[in-house]
């Protein structure tokens, strides 16, 4: 009973974060209370002899690498599991599944941090091009994307994943209205569209989720935005950072440069040093505070690169080039 009250109070504070002493408080709180409950958090934590008696600070709370989420159910607490995210993969890749007690819980993270950077998602037309993930039930993505269009009143808002010329001419009369719209799409399909046909609605708010992987050649991201903003003729691209993992996303409105909601928190690590963490400007591995994803895993160690910026936003570099993860071999057959 007293573990269910401290969930819920743990809720609601969570979106009631304005300072860095309330954001830091709340996590050692849903530090201790992700140890009691969610086993294999714990079983990790204690290979780093990191348990509540030791942790005094959020430095040296313990970030569960991101593969686990591919060999253990991570789940906190006993509540009925109400959906599960899974990853894209190519065939016979290994997914992560994110096991979802609470989907009403995600919608408010999602739709509190898009309100916060954009607004409402009912003042837009919300437009999505997600092919290979519109036909996937297990996307949060898709599942996120499909609330913000519920979210929307035009007419026009909607899956256009198959349809390039219905979305074309869509896009045509948006412009000529003047109407606020947003385009939500990851990286390959937003190139195939620009390649086929140019447009120009420079109040347009493109909106790219990356997904380059397999489906056509690595670019930087400034190559990118350069052939999206001529393509669009919109003067930035905007980009999501966010993961099956995560509950929470951080939005970027040029040049890489991504801001998190009050609830979620970036830092960047030694890759040397899993708790020595860097100071702004310096690259290593990101490590993810996301105090909502409270019945899963609120401190993931991610497999990406990048560095923070003295504003505090954080910048993607790239990703690690190997695959063996310090710590997962040791929790094996615990799944």
């Amino acid at each position: 009973m007293m573990d269910t009250l401290k969930r819920d109070y743990l809720k609601k504070e969570i979106f009631r974060l304005d300072t860095k002493e309330k954001f830091e408080s709340c996590a050692l709180d849903i530090f201790q209370y992700q140890y009691k409950n969610n086993p294999v958090y714990r079983d990790y934590s204690n290979l780093l002899s990191r348990n509540p008696k030791s942790v005094d600070a959020v430095e040296m709370i313990p970030f569960l690498p991101v593969e686990f989420f591919k060999s253990h159910d991570v789940l906190t607490g006993d509540s009925t599991v109400k959906t599960v995210f899974r990853s894209s993969g190519t065939e016979g890749q290994e997914r992560s599944r994110h096991m979802v007690c609470d989907t009403n819980l995600y919608t408010e993270s999602f739709t509190r941090g898009f309100e916060k950077f954009y607004g409402s998602a009912s003042d837009y037309c919300v437009l999505a091009l997600l092919p290979s993930y519109s036909e996937r039930n297990d996307s949060s993505l898709v599942f996120m994307v499909n609330e913000l269009i519920k979210q929307s009143p035009s007419e026009h808002s909607g899956f256009y994943s198959h349809d390039p010329d219905g979305l074309r001419l869509v896009l045509q009369k948006l412009s000529s209205e003047n109407a606020k719209t947003i385009l939500i799409g990851v990286s390959f399909a937003l190139l195939d569209f620009v390649d086929s046909s140019a447009l120009n609605f420079p109040e347009l708010i493109v909106m790219e989720t990356g997904g380059m992987k397999g489906r056509r050649e690595e670019i930087v991201r400034e190559e990118l935005h350069t052939r999206l903003m001529k393509g669009f003729g919109c003067g930035s691209i905007h980009s999501e950072y966010g993961m099956t993992e995560m509950f929470s996303q951080a939005y970027s409105r040029q040049k890489g440069h991504f801001y998190c909601p009050g609830w979620m928190k970036v830092l960047i690590r030694d890759v040397n040093d899993a708790f020595t963490y860097l100071p702004a400007g310096k690259s290593g591995g990101i490590n993810i505070m996301d105090l909502a994803n409270i019945d899963s895993c609120s401190f993931l160690e991610t497999r990406d690169l990048g560095r923070v910026q003295e504003d505090g936003s954080f910048e993607v570099l790239g990703r690690f080039d190997f695959s063996d993860i310090r710590g997962c071999n040791l929790l094996a057959g615990e799944g």
